[in-house]
């Protein structure tokens, strides 16, 4: 009999989710650290100037090894916050796109990912996850009690952005925490159980839908087209960086140019992990190798919750064998409440990116952070969880 699904394996908890489960702005890195660190903290300054490179390229190549090696898990993602943030800031903060990452945001860029099991740019874990605080600890993880810690240029629509889907992340914690007693529950054949576990699922999916439909509150769609999306673009599929990024000083790459996807909302394991529950599938084309590569894009933590899920859940054939309205009306409330968030994330790209114009190299209309022509994909991608209807 396989071991027990547990939240507590995966970096999960039902208050945060999939949320950091350190208050990170607490943590603080060694000695050693403190010029990226200081430098990070500065990028609102610098990216001003025109000339971030500049100040990016003056920073020390640091050998990460003891560190990797000896660091805690907060230490580890708190200096993966900080110099993905540069490594975007450098990519991305002047008009033209480099070819080359020098060697002072390269060596140790790849060093933290390569610890950690990510991506050597700025992940959606980084720019969210681990990238948040409350101001009353005592308090809720809600959008009148969050602050970023590590901005690009700050102010309050890159803020809100980013802690609309803090808020999200923190709400779908308690929907999250019902998969494995559901799990364990379709599979003795409680219907009772699914009941009560789907019916806590569909509150937690009003409360996210209702918090995502506050975006625009704060977040103003050409602000943010103008002023936080260019710096969270990737190199794959990019056609300002076609030929990849070198990263400066790493032997590992042999010199070779290299193609990482960009930071997208998509990266969220919220949507996977219901998906899987609910037995969404999507078909063999483009976007399914797209939603397969983005897979690794997460923390491995989270990536195995996802597997594990979908390797175990039987739900959806239990529902539709079980022959009880009640339980398929339940059933199907999550799958548009589901469907309905992806209407909302596609509504929100034609306003936020479709309907501006370009701006600035590796800012394109029609090619998604993550590379990819999002509007197509997000369509296709609603329309195949509505499709699972029972």
């Amino acid at each position: 009999m396989a071991a027990p699904l547990r939240l507590s394996d995966h970096d999960m908890s039902t208050e945060r989710g999939f949320l950091c489960s350190y208050n990170a702005a607490d943590v603080t890195l060694p000695a050693e650290l403190a010029a990226p660190e200081e430098a990070a903290r500065e990028l609102p300054r610098t990216l001003l100037t025109g000339r971030v490179r500049k100040h990016l390229e003056a920073l020390p190549v640091l050998d990460l090894k003891a560190f990797c090696a000896g660091a805690s898990e907060a230490e580890l993602r708190t200096a993966m916050v900080r110099y993905s943030f540069m490594v975007q800031a450098y990519v991305w903060g002047e008009a033209e796109a480099p070819t080359v990452l020098p060697a002072p945001l390269a060596v140790p860029m790849w060093a933290l990912a390569k610890r950690l099991g990510q991506q050597p740019l700025l992940p959606y874990s980084a720019y969210v996850l681990d990238n948040w605080d409350r101001l009353d600890r005592a308090g809720p993880i809600a959008l009148d009690n969050i602050w970023m810690i590590q901005n690009f240029l700050g102010g309050q629509d890159e803020a809100w952005f980013v802690l609309v889907h803090v808020a999200i992340e923190a709400r779908a914690g308690a929907m999250l925490a019902q998969i494995p007693g559901l799990i364990e529950a379709a599979d003795r054949g409680d219907a009772a159980a699914v009941e009560a576990g789907l019916a806590i699922v569909n509150a937690g999916w009003d409360d996210v839908n209702a918090i995502f439909d506050r975006m625009p509150e704060r977040c103003d769609p050409y602000v943010y087209f103008h002023r936080v999306r260019p710096y969270i673009h990737g190199w794959k599929d990019n056609p300002a960086l076609s030929a990849g990024l070198i990263y400066e000083g790493v032997a590992e790459t042999g010199g070779k140019p290299q193609a990482f996807r960009g930071q997208t909302g998509s990266q969220s394991t919220i949507v996977p992990s219901m998906d899987a529950l609910l037995g969404v599938g999507h078909a063999a084309d483009p976007l399914r190798t797209f939603l397969d590569e983005l897979h690794i894009y997460r923390p491995p933590a989270h990536r195995t919750f996802v597997d594990e899920v979908r390797a175990r859940s039987h739900l959806r054939a239990f529902v539709q064998a079980s022959g009880n309205p009640n339980l398929r009306e339940l059933y199907n409330t999550c799958i548009r409440s589901l469907a309905r968030f992806r209407t909302r994330h596609l509504e929100y790209a034609a306003s936020y990116i479709a309907k501006q114009h370009k701006d600035s190299a590796g800012n394109d209309t029609d090619v998604g952070t993550g590379g990819t022509p999002f509007m197509k994909y997000l369509k296709k991608h609603r329309d195949e969880a509505e499709q699972h209807l029972l």
